[in-house]
């Protein structure tokens, strides 16, 4: 165990390479050209990697060991986010303006459980994995189905079920797909450029859907959208205050 602990504080190590250039000054014409140096390889910890906000690194060839142990030493606190899946891993720094769209549509999926009368344990960005082959971590995530065994949970469990419902904003790369149709997360939203996209887990694959299964019925493919530019306009509050009476009509209408 101490063998352990003491190698999972080892920093983890991004290699780079760095072309070194060399000048020379020919005083006699008889001097032959001197010829480039290959690459020098260098390496860095990566808790000193510096990812400006909307930056995406992608890193292939990474064991499931250096994953562990680049989530260790990059921490819990932090602005970026991490993707993992068959041995390519994603390092993630959303943007500020990425913050509205994810509190917004977080704030949207409760109050629409509230108003239907079902209770959900949210599990915000906690990091879920399938032991050597995925881990992501989310935006927002709810236990709804699963809520109950969810209750009091500080930390997940292995045999712990999926979050039923998922969300990301702004990100739409095969790894994070992949991630999540390895871990099995039944359903997934992801909000990008204006527009909200429904992903249901099918016959091992996602299928993407005209409506949310988990709101039958719910055009929030327009509410949603709209809530969030309306937001821009208005503030958050005034903007899910206006959802919230959408919601009134459309079951005063449907009931």
């Amino acid at each position: 165990m101490a063998a352990d602990r003491e190698e999972a504080r080892q920093s983890p190590t991004i290699v780079y390479a760095v072309k070194i250039e060399i000048t020379v000054v020919q005083q006699r014409a008889c001097l032959s050209p001197m010829p480039t140096p290959a690459p020098a390889l260098v390496t860095k910890p990566i808790s000193q990697l510096q990812l400006a906000p909307g930056s995406l690194l992608t890193i292939p060839n990474v064991s499931w060991h250096e994953f562990e142990t680049v989530l260790t030493e990059l921490g819990n606190h932090r602005a970026a986010r991490v993707a993992y899946c068959h041995n390519t891993l994603e390092i993630m720094v959303p943007l500020p303006e990425h913050e509205r769209p994810k509190e917004i549509i977080s704030d949207i999926v409760k109050t629409l459980l509230k108003a239907s009368d079902r209770r959900y344990e949210p599990f915000g960005s906690t990091t879920f994995r399938r032991e050597g082959v995925a881990g992501i971590e989310p935006d927002a995530c709810f236990y709804i189905a699963h809520y109950q065994s969810m209750i009091g949970r500080r930390r997940l469990q292995p045999d712990d079920p999926p979050p039923d419902l998922a969300i990301e904003t702004d990100v739409t790369s095969k790894t994070t797909l992949g991630s999540y149709l390895a871990i099995g997360v039944p359903e997934l939203w992801i909000y990008a450029s204006g527009k909200l996209t429904v992903y249901l887990l099918q016959n091992d694959q996602y299928s993407i859907m005209p409506e949310s299964p988990t709101f039958p019925g719910l055009p929030l493919l327009q509410w949603i959208p709209d809530t969030i530019q309306r937001s821009w306009q208005v503030g958050s509050s005034q903007a899910l205050e206006e959802l919230e009476a959408k919601y009134a009509a459309y079951r005063k209408e449907h009931d």
